[in-house]
This record gives structure tokens, C-alpha cells and sequence, in this order.
């Protein structure tokens, strides 16, 4: 064991311009910045490990994004290595989408295209690629990977000795956002005032993992803030947001009197959301989304509706609440000198795969849309018809390729551990991993370093709807018991031996 070497960045990825906002089906423009979107990056180095944690203000980090951030950082002559560079997103739906690859939604709509009736067009969204007040995607993947290789290295450049504390609190953020009823389907933002409403199919974590870092004086120089939540409360609305990131991060800074760091991490969190479907409150205006109609619903006493600025603020302040009444209570001694081992494990989870009789209702489901449909196609069809679509592109991957290669970082620091994952990967999962983790705090990371999409649990494919589609991941719930055993074997070789008799 050798003392930590540590460092800080964080750098603004607010493009210029305008941005199509990233999220929901509806093309959206944004209006204004309501707070600008960083990354932040805290870079650890111990004898001859390292590992540098990058989290950015976007709603994902495709493949190309990480792949491309790698590139840029390849050859540097500060002894960075690339592949022990974590991108995590925060997945906020008022941010923009750094990708060089084509989405799914973009094969749904070319499979669509390619249904059409004869004379029958596809109308494109609003054409953002020549309005020069609208950044273009290519002008947001510049401005993304170039500024979150900038952050890594220079996190890693500042690295100085230092320590952390680890410490655990509570904010209540994320609640499950899929609702069940009583002929075993299920819906996301589903409608829980109804006689049919039997359950919200999983459960949520008010648990905050946190880790304050000092310098070699002892002063609070940041804190990583691990939370199952999605960034998503003004998920609808038209300007340039973090969301509730951004008001955590100026209610702590106002509390420290400095601009100490904050890095902001998802946890588990693909079927949670900071709105509370039971105690439902109508959002203030339109959010211009049919799966949140609810007609005449009963005024309750409860959160802010959580899809306007004040629910946010309300989300900001609980988790700023929490970093500091855990500061207050006090964190104890940090750990210096610690074991330090970060393990890049690329697992195959097997692809999740649809039937032939699927496929041949699926294709047939669309014909049929595309021959009774009177006018043009839209992106509202290809919403729509996502079900469909998507199992007519799974059964053609599924011919070409059969496992799906996940990026997945295991780490030690001291007495906690920390895990990562390309998905959107239901609580379940990560409770599976909490609960039989050897180490005495362990950080889970989602959507990092891939955006492979939903990981839904066995429950939630029989229950059906979007997030558990087959159109709405690459890996279901074989591939998620997998990534679970692996990841607890990772996490528990790393710390055999010392959780029985060490006293943390």
C-alpha cells in the first residue's frame, strides 16, 4: 500500500448555441440555459494503479463517445492510462446526445421507411442540421469528448497526496416509475388512480453513498455523491439544464463557502424516477406527453410536481441536505494508505432474444399500421410502433451476434468498492449487488463507458411496456442475473480475507 495521489477537474460542455434536446420522442429546442452542463473528474493514483471517474451532465455515453474520448487521451506523456478512464452520465433529458452512431430510434425509422405505401413519405422532425443558431450533433460530440478528455487530464495533472472519507445518508429522490395492474401488464408513468392499479412493480433507494476527498492539510477539497435516480425532473422542458445536479451543487458550494468539487454518480436506477406515481400532482403547464395525462386527478398534499422547476429544486436541496448533514454528523477518520485495485472485466452477457413467431407478428403489426394509416408517417408512428420495431432489429442482430461485450470497471479503494455498467440497469440489480457485497460501501455506476439501454428484471419483461421491450435493451433480465454474479465475484476476490476480521 502507498498514500494516494489525487486530483480534481471540472470543465463546461454548454454548447453556444441552441441544442435539440436529448430524451422523449417530441423534437425539442432548447431556449435558454437554466444552469450549464459540466463534467467533473477526480483522478486517484496509488502505486502503480489508477483510475480517473468522469461524470458529465448528459443523458448517456454511447460507445463512440467513450471510444473517442480514448482516442484523445491515447499517447499522452502524462502516464494516463485511457482504460482506466470511467465516463458516466447523469442521464438528464435536458442535455444533448454526443453520439457518432446511429440510435435505435434512427433503425426504427428506416425500418418504417421501408414499410411504406407507395407515394406515402416519412416527415422528418424539424431539420436541425442547417439552422446555424442549433448546434449540430456533429458540433456536440466535439464538444463532449473533447472537453471530457480535457477534465481526465487534468484531474489527473493536479493529482496531489490526499485521503477520503467515506459515509453513507439518506434523500428520498428516486421511486420506482412503473406501475402494475391487475391483468399482469404494467406501464411506465402509468395511471395508479384506477380501480385496476394493484402495485408500483419495484421498490427505491433512499440510500446516498458518499465519499468527501481532502487534501494533505486535511481540507475538503470534493465529494463523489452516489444516488439511484436519474437526472430527470424538468425532463420535458425547453432549456439547457443538469437538472437536480445543478441545485445540489450550488446549495453545497453556498454551505462549504467554496467551490469545492462535486461529482454527481447514477446508480442503479433504470426504473426510477424522482416522481412519486401514487401521490401524483399535474405538472404547473403541459410537458407535451400523453403518458402523463391524468384528467381532473385529486389535489394532494405532497412533493411539487417534480416535473417543474420547483420539484427540482426540491430534489437539489434534499440531496445537498444529505452530503451536508452527513458532514455534520461526521464522516471520521479518512483513509490513506489503501489497498487500490481496479479491475477492467469485459463480460459477454447474452443478447436478449425474440422468437420467430415475434418477429412474424411484429412485421405484421407494421404492415398493417403503414396500410390502414391515411397521410404520411411521423416520428409519433415510430413511437407508436416501437414495440414492433424493435423486435424486427432484434431478430436481425440476434442472427449476426449472440453476446454482447460489457465494459464493466471493478474497483477497491480502502474499504469500498465500486462497480460500473453500460445500462439502465433496474434497482433490483443493484440491490442484488448491495446486499452481498463483501466491502462496507459499495458505489454502483450506471451508464458508463456504453449505452446499451434498458436491463430490466424477469418481472418486468412479463409485465411489459417501455423499459422492458425487447426494443428497449440489448440485455435482459439472463444477462442481468449474470452481470450480477460477476460483479459480485469481482467485488468479493478483492476483499477475501479482510471483511471478516477487519473492522472497517
Amino acid at each position: 500500500m502507498s498514500k494516494m495521489q489525487i486530483g480534481w477537474s471540472e470543465v463546461n460542455i454548454t454548447p453556444d448555441k441552441k441544442i435539440s434536446l436529448a430524451g422523449q420522442f417530441a423534437e425539442r429546442i432548447s431556449e435558454y440555459v437554466e444552469k450549464p452542463l459540466m463534467v467533473t473528474a477526480l483522478a486517484v493514483e496509488s502505486g502503480d494503479e489508477q483510475m480517473v471517474i468522469v461524470g458529465c451532465d448528459l443523458p448517456s455515453i454511447p460507445g463512440s463517445l467513450t471510444a473517442g474520448v480514448r482516442e484523445l487521451l491515447e499517447g499522452n506523456q502524462k502516464g494516463l492510462d485511457p482504460a482506466k478512464v470511467m465516463i458516466s452520465a447523469i442521464h438528464t433529458h435536458t442535455g444533448y446526445a454526443p453520439s457518432r452512431e446511429k440510435s435505435r430510434i434512427t433503425g426504427w425509422k428506416q425500418l418504417l421507411v421501408e414499410s411504406l405505401k407507395p407515394g406515402q413519405k416519412y416527415i422528418e422532425k424539424a431539420n436541425i442540421s442547417n439552422n446555424p443558431e442549433i448546434s449540430t450533433p456533429e458540433e456536440n460530440y466535439k464538444i463532449a469528448s473533447e472537453g471530457i478528455a480535457k477534465a481526465a487530464i487534468q484531474a489527473w495533472e493536479t493529482r496531489k497526496p490526499g485521503s477520503f472519507a467515506n459515509a453513507f445518508e439518506r434523500a428520498v429522490v428516486g421511486m420506482c416509475r412503473r406501475v402494475d395492474y391487475n391483468d399482469g401488464t404494467a406501464q411506465m408513468w402509468g395511471n395508479a388512480n384506477t380501480a385496476c392499479f394493484t402495485e408500483v412493480e419495484g421498490g427505491n433507494d433512499s440510500g446516498v453513498e458518499l465519499l468527501y476527498i481532502f487534501d494533505e492539510a486535511g481540507e475538503l477539497t470534493g465529494v463523489v455523491v452516489n444516488i439511484a435516480c436519474p437526472a430527470q425532473c424538468v425532463q420535458h422542458r425547453l432549456f439547457v439544464s443538469p437538472d437536480y445536479w445543478g441545485e445540489a451543487k450550488k446549495l453545497i458550494r453556498e454551505y462549504f463557502k467554496k467551490d469545492i468539487f462535486v461529482l454527481p454518480l447514477c446508480s442503479a436506477a433504470g426504473d426510477q424516477c424522482p416522481v412519486d406515481l401514487v401521490r401524483w400532482v399535474n405538472p404547473d403547464t403541459d410537458v407535451n406527453d400523453p403518458n402523463l395525462i391524468r384528467n381532473d386527478p385529486p389535489v394532494r398534499k405532497a412533493d411539487p410536481s417534480m416535473f417543474d422547476l420547483a420539484g427540482m429544486k426540491k430534489a437539489g436541496k434534499r440531496v445537498a441536505r444529505a452530503v451536508i448533514d452527513a458532514w455534520e454528523d461526521g464522516v471520521g477518520t479518512p483513509q490513506e494508505d489503501v489497498k487500490f485495485v481496479h479491475h477492467v472485466h469485459n463480460m459477454q452477457l447474452p443478447i436478449r432474444r425474440c422468437t420467430l413467431t415475434e418477429y412474424n407478428e411484429s412485421v405484421k403489426a407494421v404492415q398493417d399500421f403503414v396500410r390502414n394509416k391515411d397521410g404520411d408517417i411521423d416520428y409519433n408512428d415510430v413511437a407508436h410502433l416501437q414495440k414492433y420495431l424493435g423486435i424486427i432489429q432484434r431478430y436481425e442482430l440476434q442472427e449476426r451476434m449472440e453476446t454482447l461485450d460489457t465494459e464493466v470497471h471493478v474497483i477497491r479503494l480502502g474499504s469500498v468498492a465500486i462497480a460500473t455498467n453500460p445500462f439502465e440497469l433496474f434497482l433490483d440489480y443493484g440491490n442484488q449487488i448491495r446486499a452481498r457485497a463483501f466491502p462496507e460501501q459499495t458505489f454502483l455506476i450506471q451508464l458508463c463507458c456504453g449505452a446499451e439501454g434498458y436491463l430490466p428484471t424477469e418481472k418486468a419483461e412479463k409485465h411489459g411496456h417501455y423499459s422492458a421491450f425487447i426494443a428497449s435493451g440489448k440485455v435482459g433480465h439472463e444477462g442481468g442475473d449474470l452481470l450480477v454474479r460477476e460483479t459480485l465475484k469481482d467485488i468479493n476476490s478483492m476483499f477475501e480475507g479482510d471483511y471478516k476480521t477487519y473492522h472497517w
